[in-house]
């Protein structure tokens, strides 16, 4: 991504992409998921804030681009390792037996699990981009994006997509950092948490199949999809302190409820994943554990509780362990973490892009990416 810049971007060159005649009746299309179109209204200009607080309005078409985004990514997923079924559009695609099975060695439920988590995104992109329209705000819509390639496995449609899932450079510090009962981000901004699978946090990896040769052997899908679930947790984890992070910033109680409301279920998205990544470092039967990709030998997923071991590797300690908060004067206390409010849109973007989620967008994604981002971290609690 470009340099992230450090001031405020002029309006005139802030830029809305605002489905025509959009009502509330038909505000899910906004989420990008459901409309193709080429019905897209680019206008210079700031954004119309409606009923809302200019700030409110800012956190919200923020919050709405980033679960536009989740709902890309989570789509992906269950195309090829989701229960395939028609239950909300933008669900169910033609499934990869081979990777779903690969999935179901760390969790029997993971399929059922990708499927909720995803159809959970999509209602949070649809509900926020309603929620504005119905106060005359403007949505989001990013369906001018949809460029990037879809896997050509066997299972996954052949449309655009926002987001890269076959070149992730994966941070798993949030293994140790929820799990440390010295140090807090929030806190100890200079620290580094210890990567749990530190192989995932350099190079690229796919984390669906890339095409049918990816399906095999065996240990090279496995890998696949041990990156996946730690990709799953990576990415709820964001959203788990994003909503608490920006709701420090709103004014109208009710859309301090929103956040207050959505926020706790990417909590306990969070926490399943964390819990069935586990399964993939755990030394058991299935998946072998260490387990080395045969075809990329760089990446080991190694037994946790053997090496490095200790209770910030340990498999099955997955509850927040106490932590500093606020100030070291004060007692220990289990929380979610980061939760400081400065920086923290810009924060997600940058994270998200460091993931490697973006490959190949266009520098316009990523500026309007940054605004929306600059926007919401701009917003102030009124009175």
């Amino acid at each position: 991504m470009d340099k992230v810049k450090t001031n405020s971007t002029n309006s005139a060159d802030r830029r809305s992409f605002i489905k025509k005649g959009l009502s509330v009746a038909g505000a899910a299309t906004a989420t990008g998921l459901l409309s193709r179109g080429p019905a897209l209204l680019a206008r210079d200009g700031e954004e119309s804030s409606g009923q809302l607080n200019k700030g409110d309005a800012a956190i919200l078409r923020f919050l709405a681009a980033a679960e536009i985004i989740e709902s890309d990514l989570w789509i992906q997923y269950n195309e090829l390792g989701g229960i395939q079924d028609k239950e909300t559009p933008g669900l169910g695609g033609g499934g990869s037996v081979r990777y779903t099975a690969a999935l179901s060695n760390l969790d029997g439920d993971m399929p059922q699990y990708i499927h909720d988590n995803t159809d959970d995104e999509i209602s949070h992109a649809a509900f926020i981009n309603a929620y504005l329209v119905s106060k005359g705000a403007d949505p989001v819509n990013l369906d001018y994006f949809r460029t990037l390639p879809s896997s050509r496995a066997t299972g996954a449609l052949q449309i655009g997509r926002l987001t890269n899932l076959m070149k992730l450079t994966v941070d798993t510090s949030w293994w140790t950092r929820y799990r440390s009962s010295k140090n807090n981000p929030d806190l100890d901004p200079t620290f580094t948490f210890p990567q749990a699978v530190p192989a995932l946090a350099q190079g690229q990896h796919p984390a669906i199949p890339r095409n049918d040769d990816d399906l095999f052997p065996d240990d090279h899908i496995q890998a696949i999809a041990n990156t996946a679930a730690f990709h799953f947790a990576f990415i709820e984890q964001g959203g788990t302190s994003l909503y608490p992070s920006l709701a420090q910033r709103v004014s109208s109680p009710e859309v301090l409820r929103i956040l207050l409301s959505i926020g706790p279920t990417e909590t306990t998205h969070f926490q399943t994943w964390h819990d069935k990544a586990g399964n993939a470092v755990n030394g058991g039967p299935i998946p072998p554990s260490p387990l080395t990709d045969p075809k990329d030998h760089s990446l080991v997923f190694p037994n946790l509780n053997n090496n490095p071991g200790g209770e910030d590797f340990q498999t099955n300690l997955i509850m927040p362990e106490p932590c500093p908060f606020l100030s070291r004067k004060f007692p220990v206390c289990s929380i979610i973490r980061p939760t400081e409010t400065k920086g923290a849109a810009m924060g997600a973007v940058r994270a998200l892009q460091a993931d490697g989620l973006f490959i190949g967008q266009s520098s316009e994604f990523f500026e309007l990416l940054r605004d929306l981002a600059e926007d919401a971290d701009e917003a102030n609690r009124e009175g």
